[in-house]
Parts: C-alpha cells; structure tokens; sequence
C-alpha cells in the first residue's frame, strides 16, 4: 500500500474505522498487508455483528454461534465435538452449556454410543430463539454487504474459499515439518546422554 493508497483509505474510512491496517506501512510485504486487510474487515463485521446481538436480543456472539452449530445437527452433538467445532475449550463449552441448560435453551441427554459423553441439542424454546436470531443476522450481513456488487461478492468469496484450501494445506506442511523437528530434537537428545 503506497502512501497515497493508505492515506485515501484513511480519508475515507476516519481514524475511528482503520484498525488492523493502521499498522500497515509501505514497506510492509504484500502478505502483512493482505493479512491486516483481512483482520480488519472480519473484525469490523464482527464488532457490527456483536452489538447488533447485545442490543436486540441480549446476547453475545459466542452464544449465538453455539446456538448455530446445535441448529445444524438437530440430532445433537456431543460437547467435544461442540468445542471443535467452536473452536473453544471444553471449558467454554460446559461454562456456556451450564447456562444455556439453565435458560431452557439447550438440553444434555445421554449419548446412546457412550455412556461417558452427553449430546446437547436445542429445545423448542431453543430453536424458536435461534430462528428469530438467525434471520437477523442473515438481514444484518445482507444490511452490511449491500452495495457492493455481487459479482465483487462472488469473486471475493471464490479467492477465500481458494485462501482457505491453501492455508488448509500450509498447515499440514508445517505440522509434519514441527514433527520432524521433534523427532530430530528427541533423537539428539538420545546420542547425548
């Protein structure tokens, strides 16, 4: 981003909406700036998304987002599936289950497979919540998005989806290169004593 670039960005965004990209300087490599850009964007939304949430229904976005991964698996899920899926710990998890239960949003019945493990599911009470919650936000992000065209959308969401796949296998690369690493370590460490 050359100077021009970052101060026509911060004329039209305001000091006040810049955020992540503030730290964005010229010399900065494309992929710091591309990351910063997406950082910011992702947390602007989710910020909107967050106080929209409080505001209309009193609650918060972790809360919502368990309350969505329950709604697509209407048969359940056990609770660390749950925090894979939300990627929290079991902790968050049980902490938010334990009120949600006590809210008469969410149940615990026992897991016919495991007899250690819970399902949780929604109740009626649940699902009807959800419902009303859900369709606001899907308002929210089309209120959010709306003037920018949907070719843009389409395009954008085309090279995420691309993004994703790449870092997907980045990860797979650098997981099995710490492991050997490890491996190498451990065997040093054997020649040693």
């Amino acid at each position: 981003m050359n100077r021009t670039t970052n101060f026509k960005l911060v004329q039209s965004l305001g000091d006040e909406h810049i955020g992540h990209e503030a730290r964005a300087v010229a010399a900065d490599h494309l992929d710091v700036k591309v990351w910063l850009r997406l950082l910011a964007c992702s947390t602007q939304i989710e910020q909107q998304i967050r106080q929209r949430l409080r505001t209309r229904f009193g609650t918060t976005l972790p809360r919502f987002d368990y309350l969505a991964q329950l709604d697509r698996h209407a048969a359940g899920l056990r609770m660390n599936v749950l925090s894979r899926y939300l990627m929290v710990t079991g902790g968050n998890v049980t902490s938010l289950t334990d009120q949600l239960v006590a809210e008469g949003l969410v149940q615990r019945t026992d897991d016919p497979e495991d007899r250690r493990s819970y399902l949780v599911q929604l109740t009626d009470k649940g699902r009807q919540d959800f419902a009303l919650m859900a369709a606001e936000h899907e308002q929210w992000l089309t209120e959010l998005f709306k003037g920018l065209p949907v070719a843009d959308k389409d395009t954008l969401y085309g090279l995420l989806g691309e993004l994703r796949v790449h870092l997907a296998k980045r990860q797979t690369e650098i997981e099995t290169e710490a492991a050997e690493h490890q491996l190498t370590r451990n065997i040093r460490k054997g020649t040693r004593k």
